[in-house]
């Protein structure tokens, strides 16, 4: 069983899988079950759709069924097959895979066109050549009915007529529409009378300039549930208002398999924007580097940044699916993160802020390598070298020629232990004309090898280093949330004014050479300094880390 199949099956009884389960037992569909992800392809998928993904492909693998993965490609002026690609990447990245189980909306055009003119012929649908403008007299509001259209009455034959030649290109664009005939009076908006086909000539990513009228996404979803035989499908809960209608198209029809459609509470985070528009905005005018900026919340941008696929899984079940709208504090994705990291991640040794540090008693037969443990979590991950040297690099917060009351690295007179190496004491320092440190001069107690002092003296600092001669300089992207705000947009602001300046700092630094040479993607922990991820920039000679998460959340500190 694939990790996503057992991180789906463990999940808890919420009510979807209730009711999938409660349908099964009674032999409903047969007792099959077949779901679907339909995304748009007209940008990349986020974290909110991450939790789509795992409900609508886990419910199938819990329940013996199979999920479609289904690109609703109905409006041609926003689609590519940039963000088609990057959508069976993220899905199969996630952990499941939809193998041939790929379709397009597209290739249902001709059907969809026929159930069109079906619904003219059984006089539930009609070519209506009022303005968009004009329309908003007709359709009422939420205190007042609307009134019918003057084409609400035309025969069928003219209404064939002019849907066909609204299909072969006589009219302009937006001259005409194709309406569902409901019910102008109706409470739900949705069903006055709602536009299923209109006019756009535009050149579609798949199918070039074959067509000029598409079909509205609320019509063409239920038909392609029902043209595949889905049994199941799965919406979030702005889709609730809509389903009247997905109702209605497959009864006006009398189409013999009817989909369920469920609507279940989409994924909020705070310190973040999911909304598409909004994301590619931030793209488009460059305020991050793309959509695969490990700062976005796509899943490419994830991907990028070092977050493993079970860490997302993890959060997005215990986050659960419930039928309430709610925002999830970032922490908790972080956390998540962390949990991961922690037990699969290997450990290595990088310094940020380098000082540099002298043996003064290094013997010039050198020492042997020390020995480094990989992950303490994972007994299996076993253990690596560490050359020891005369210079060595430190991180330049871990001295200070003055420290405060509780300040526990070194200082002039100070004795620390070096990570998995000896215990070091600062005799003195150099300085630049400006007064600052530029070098610490120390010797090492060569009897501490490993950390521990056989005379049983304590030292209460450990401090991470490396070997100037064989660390390999590195540059650490050290990325943050991208909004200083909880809520970004909220109450009438501009969301871009509420970016945050230090979502991203970079540093200078040196690692270790064995994480150097990890290829693009590989994750590890920098000891005492956080979770790190190679960045597909990297290279062999100057390689690049971004930084996943911190070793513990930080941000709670900043407000």
């Amino acid at each position: 069983m694939a990790e996503a199949e057992k991180t789906a099956a463990e999940a808890p009884l919420d009510f979807i899988r209730a009711i999938v389960s409660e349908e099964v037992k009674a032999g409903k569909n047969g007792g099959r079950v077949m779901t679907r992800f339909p995304p748009e392809p007209n940008g990349y998928l986020h974290i909110g759709h991450a939790k789509a993904i795992c409900l609508d492909f886990g419910i199938a693998s819990e329940f013996g069924g199979v999920c479609n993965l289904r690109m609703d490609d109905t409006n041609p002026t926003k689609e590519t097959y940039e963000y088609v690609n990057a959508i069976i990447e993220d899905v199969k990245w996630l952990g499941f895979d939809p193998e041939e189980r790929i379709y397009f909306a597209s290739d249902y055009f001709e059907r969809m066109y026929e159930c069109a003119e079906e619904l003219i012929r059984r006089g539930k649908a009609y070519v209506c050549d009022i303005s968009p403008e004009e329309w908003e007299k007709y359709k009422g509001n939420l205190r007042e009915p609307g009134k019918e259209s003057p084409n609400r009455n035309r025969s069928v034959e003219e209404n064939l007529d002019l849907f066909r030649r609204m299909r072969a290109g006589e009219f302009a664009d937006g001259a005409m529409v194709l309406r569902a005939k409901i019910d102008m009076a109706s409470p739900n908006i949705n069903l006055r009378d709602p536009v299923i086909y209109r006019i756009r000539r535009a050149h579609h990513f798949r199918h070039g300039d074959k067509w000029c009228i598409y079909p509205l996404y609320d019509f063409a979803h239920p038909l392609e549930d029902a043209f595949e035989g889905v049994t199941h499908s799965l919406c979030t809960l702005e889709f609730e208002i809509h389903r009247p209608f997905y109702d209605w198209l497959l009864e006006a029809l009398d189409y013999p398999h009817r989909p369920r459609q469920i609507e279940f509470s989409r994924l909020n985070l705070n310190y973040t924007v999911m909304s598409k528009r909004k994301l590619l905005q931030l793209v488009k005018e460059h305020h991050v580097s793309g959509w695969d900026d490990p700062r976005m919340p796509t899943i490419s941008g994830l991907r990028r940044r070092g977050v493993p696929a079970a860490a997302v899984r993890n959060f997005i079940k215990g986050v659960g699916i419930t039928k309430f709208d709610g925002v999830t504090d970032m922490a908790r994705l972080e956390y998540s993160i962390r949990e991961e990291l922690n037990a699969t991640a290997p450990r290595f040794l990088a310094v940020l802020d380098p000082l540099p540090v002298e043996i003064v008693n290094f013997p010039e037969t050198g020492v042997p390598p020390l020995d480094a443990v990989n992950n303490p979590e994972d007994p299996e991950a076993g253990s690596r070298k560490l050359d020891f040297g005369r210079e060595l690099y430190i991180d330049r917060n871990d001295f200070m020629v003055d420290p405060p009351k509780g300040y526990f690295r070194l200082a002039p007179g100070r004795e620390v232990r070096l990570r998995y190496g000896y215990y070091i004491k600062c005799e003195s320092y150099e300085t630049d004309a400006a007064g600052n440190v530029t070098k610490v001069l120390c010797t090492f107690d060569p009897e501490t090898r490993g950390g521990n002092s056989p005379d049983g003296r304590k030292v209460k600092g450990t401090i991470h280093w490396l070997n100037a001669r064989t660390a390999v300089p590195a540059e650490m992207r050290l990325y943050d949330r991208l909004f200083t705000a909880e809520f970004p947009g909220a109450d009438g602001e501009d969301f871009l004014t509420q970016l945050n300046p230090d979502s991203v700092k970079t540093a200078q630094g040196f690692v270790e050479p064995s994480a150097a040479a990890l290829p693009a993607g590989s994750v590890m922990q920098f000891e005492r300094t956080g979770y790190f991820a190679v960045d597909p920039d990297s290279q062999s000679d100057r390689p690049v880390f971004n930084r996943t998460v911190s070793l513990k959340d930080s941000w709670s500190k900043k407000n």
